[in-house]
Formats: C-alpha cells, structure tokens, sequence
C-alpha cells in the first residue's frame, strides 16, 4: 500500500511561518494526527472489518433455537354451571423415564438409539409440560378445577389424579407414543382406580407433527382418566369420607383398599 508522508520538517513562509511560530504545540499535535492517519488508520481499519465480518459469520452460522409445548389446546372453554358446585381434582407432578427428562429433545433412531436435539427443545420439563396438559384436558373434560396447590374447603371430596410414564417415546416420521399408568383416589377414601393406557399416534416427519401427535395421545389418556374419575364419582364408598372423631384431632382409620375395574375402551 502506498500512502502520502505528512511534511513535517517543512515551514511555511511568510505569515504563515510566524503563525506556525506563535503555536508550536499545534503543529506538533497535527503532525503527530497525520502521521497515525497515514500509518494506523488502515491497519485498524482493515482489522475492525476482520472482525465484524468474523461475527457476522459466527451469528449466521448459529441456528436458533426452537421451542415446543404440550400445554395448549384449541378446545374453547366451556362455562361453569353456576347451579352444581364444581367438582375438584388434584393433578401432581407427573413421573416421566430419565432418558427424556430434560427440555432437549429426544428422538428415537432405533430400537436402542437416541438422537438429542440440542436446538429443538420443550418449552419446560417434559414432566411440566405432560402434567399441564392432562390438567387442562381434565378440567374441561369433567368441567372441574384443579385445585394442586391450592387451598379449599377440608373435608371437600377431592379426587387425585396420580400419573407415571413409562414411556414417552418420538419416532418422526412414524409414531408418537405414550405408555402411562395412572390411579385416581378420593382424597379421604380407600377406594383407588388404578389402570394404564397405552397410546401411539402416527406422525410425519416435522417436529411439528411429533408434538401434535403426543398432544392427541395426551388428549386420548385424558379422556380414559376423566372416564374413571366419572366412575368413582358415582361409587357410594367413593365419595363417603371417614367420619373426624371428637377431640382436636381427626383419626384416619386404615382400612384395605377398594380396587375399582378400569373403564372400558
């Protein structure tokens, strides 16, 4: 590169010299900008350019992350009837295998492969989301409200909704699966419904429709666990709680526990 030299041995003459006389410490300055124009400038100039294009590369090279939820549904939701007191359940926090127990996803390549997906995660824990879900389904399937974490009235007839996934497997391109055993229980009763349900969904190839997917097999367990909360709704020994006995505390007495069929399919 070729670049013009700044005179600064040279003085000007005339009026101007006795000008450049009367301030020395400008001509200094001015000859020492010069210089670190000519010499610096395009050095840094070409280095600050380096580097914005090294991180214009780094951002279009990293591929952004996508996220993905199980705890949305089109269903419109229905009004409470004002007239029938609602009826109360209590979903917990729902058990899912290790393997898939992280917001990355987990897709199976074969019967003992797994790719995880670093850019492609669940907008919460797989556990969160599931239990989101099957709340929301059974709040507006059995028009109920979930009261997990929440106060209401002791003695109330409340009907916990325990659930533990045994697996929660993504194939794209073929199926969704979820295999689940779940037990409902009136609060204050021994009367307990236990089942399982195994559901898969065929699925494209999209991400998209892999959640889609375990959104209907989700759905489809709802409605058997909603089906079995309607069943002991309507037991007699369901909804009869053991009666406090007098002091100030309440004994619970142990008795066997009533095992209640599983709805049919």
């Amino acid at each position: 590169m070729i670049t013009s030299q700044p005179d600064c041995g040279r003085r000007p003459a005339g009026s101007a010299a006795a000008r450049s006389v009367d301030r020395p410490v400008q001509r200094v300055v001015d000859c020492v900008a010069a210089h670190a124009v000519a010499h610096v400038a395009p050095r840094s100039i070409a280095g600050i350019a380096a580097c914005v294009g090294l991180a214009a590369l780094t951002a279009c090279s990293s591929p952004s992350s996508r996220f993905y939820t199980l705890g949305s549904s089109d269903a419109p939701i229905a009004g409470h009837n004002a007239a029938t007191p609602p009826l109360l359940i209590e979903v917990p926090p729902v058990d899912v295998p290790p393997q898939v127990a992280r917001t990355a996803f987990v897709v199976q390549t074969g019967a003992n492969q797994v790719d995880v997906l670093e850019q492609t995660r669940w907008a919460s824990l797989p556990a969160d989301e599931i239990r989101q879900a099957l709340s929301l389904d059974l709040t507006q399937k059995l028009d109920a409200i979930d009261v997990f974490n929440t106060p209401h009235p002791e003695g109330a007839l409340v009907y916990r909704v325990s659930v533990s996934v045994q697996r929660f497997e993504s194939w794209p391109g073929s199926h969704a699966l979820i295999d689940a055993v779940w037990s409902v229980r009136p609060l204050y009763s021994q009367t307990v419904l236990t089942c399982r349900s195994v559901v898969s969904e065929t699925v494209a190839s999209s991400y998209d429709a892999l959640v889609a997917g375990h959104r209907l097999a989700l759905a489809q367990v709802a409605t058997k666990i909603a089906a079995g909360v309607e069943a002991l709704n309507t037991s007699p020994d369901a909804r009869t709680a053991p009666a406090p006995t007098t002091g100030a505390t309440t004994a619970r007495v142990r008795r066997p526990a009533i095992g209640v069929p599983c709805p049919a399919d």
